[in-house]
This record gives C-alpha cells, structure tokens and sequence, in this order.
C-alpha cells in the first residue's frame, strides 16, 4: 500500500498500519465515536506519534479503518475463488460478510459521525460490493452450482437482511442458521 506521496510504505510502516486498523476496529465497536485514540496506539502495539503520523485525525482513522474492512471482504472473493470450489468460495464469503457487518455496526456511531461531517465512506462501497458478489455468482453459475435467476443486488439484499437481524457478535449462531438458509435458496433444483 502506498504512502500519500504514493510510495510505497516500508514492510515494517505496512505492519504498523494494519495494526493501526485492526485495532481501530475492535476499540471503536467497543469504545464507539469517543474511542481514545492512545489506547488504539497502545492496542496496536505503537507510539501515539505513530498513529498520527499514519492517521492525523480521528475522522481519517474512522475513514480508514472502514475502507480497510471493506476492502479485506472485497478482496477475499478472488482469493477465496482461488482456493476452493466456487460453492465453498461463496459460502464462506457469505459469513465473512457477516464479520464485516458485525465490524462496521459496531463502529456505527463514529461513521455516523464521520457522515455528519461531510465525508462519505461509503462512497464506493456499494459498488464494490456488488461486483465482488457478481464475481462469486458468476463463478458459481458457471459450475452449474445455483440458480441463474439470483443477481447480486438479490444477494446483497439478502445478506443485508440478515446482518441488520442478526449482525450482533452475540447472534453468531443465528446469523450463520440464516447465511445457511440462504445459501440452500440459491442451489440449483433438482
């Protein structure tokens, strides 16, 4: 990942940042908009100079660290295509949309606040979205493994669905019943 000058950062400063994000996460889903940003530093395992040297402001954080969960769930769609068949490849990106969604809820009031401010995070999400999904979708119709009448906008509505009704990490279980649920819709009849 390039720096903003568009170099590309230093393994070590990549690791930092990373960190940085992670940690970013979890504290905000806990601590929400009013997360300390020390403890972020000291949950990554950094110095505060480090933390504002990669993020100089709350709100650049709060933007990074969603483009950064975004970005993991969108990405894995190809790598998990690559390594398994495309029905586990869905299934699996299935849950993985949960963690996002349990992940991106819990940090709702610091992107709320992030919003209100005049920056939109979600800018690009949607679009993303759906074109990892396509991708999943299309590799499985292809395999001749579910319905050919389901698109991604149908898919993405579902999965919505049922992180708005179950995206708590206290409801794992009913989200995953219901991820199941879903994914036994899209197969093909026989």
């Amino acid at each position: 990942m390039p720096d903003e000058t568009g170099r590309p950062l230093r393994a070590d400063a990549q690791r930092n940042r990373e960190k940085i994000l992670a940690a970013a996460v979890r504290v905000f889903a806990e601590d929400g908009l009013h997360a300390h940003l020390e403890r972020i530093a000291k949950e990554a395992g950094v110095g505060s100079g480090t933390l504002y040297r990669n993020f100089p402001t709350r709100e650049v954080l709060i933007e990074a660290a969603y483009r950064n969960e975004l970005a993991k769930l969108c990405d894995a769609a190809p790598r998990l295509l690559s390594d398994l068949p495309p029905r586990e490849a869905l299934r699996a990106w299935m849950g993985r949309f949960i963690d996002y969604a349990t992940a991106k809820m819990g940090m709702a009031d610091a992107l709320r606040a992030l919003v209100d401010s005049g920056v939109n995070p979600y800018a690009q999400s949607h679009d993303m979205m759906l074109e990892a999904i396509a991708s999943l979708l299309d590799a499985n119709t292809a395999a001749g493994t579910i319905r050919t009448d389901i698109g991604p906008t149908d898919l993405f509505a579902a999965l919505t669905g049922i992180a708005l009704a179950s995206g708590r990490a206290e409801q794992r279980e009913q989200a995953e019943r219901l991820l199941d649920l879903t994914f036994d819709g899209l197969s093909v009849r026989s």
